[in-house]
């Protein structure tokens, strides 16, 4: 969860549709709901389009971005402050979307402001 709320993070940085990334729990034992997940995610691209189409994006700078995207990802200083984050959520022992993402953004924000700058 708390990788799903980084990606979020990023994504929104760069200027991606936060819908474009989905990550959903679905065991080997719950084959309609994967087929649901899988069928509602499809319907969803195929509604906003080819990448960078839905946000305004020429070829170009969806390229520009998405390698900035990766760049972040990639940084020593944003997995580090990521890694401290997901201690603080194992310590709170809270497990909600919600609070997990608010932590992780909380954590990482002066991090990720300077590697976006």
């Amino acid at each position: 969860m708390g990788m799903n709320a980084m990606v979020h993070n990023v994504l929104k940085e760069i200027g991606i549709r936060e819908e474009r990334y989905n990550l959903q729990w679905a065991s080997a034992a719950e084959a309609p709901r994967f087929v649901q997940l899988i069928t509602e995610f499809t319907q969803k691209m195929k509604e906003l389009g080819p990448l960078g189409k839905a946000e305004g994006m020429s070829q170009e700078e969806l390229k520009e971005r998405l390698e900035k995207g990766l760049a972040v990802v990639s940084d020593q200083k944003v997995r580090v402050s990521f890694g401290n984050a997901t201690k603080a959520v194992r310590k709170d022992g809270i497990w909600t979307h919600e609070h997990i993402g608010e932590l992780i953004t909380t954590k990482m924000a002066k991090t990720m402001d300077k590697v976006f700058a």
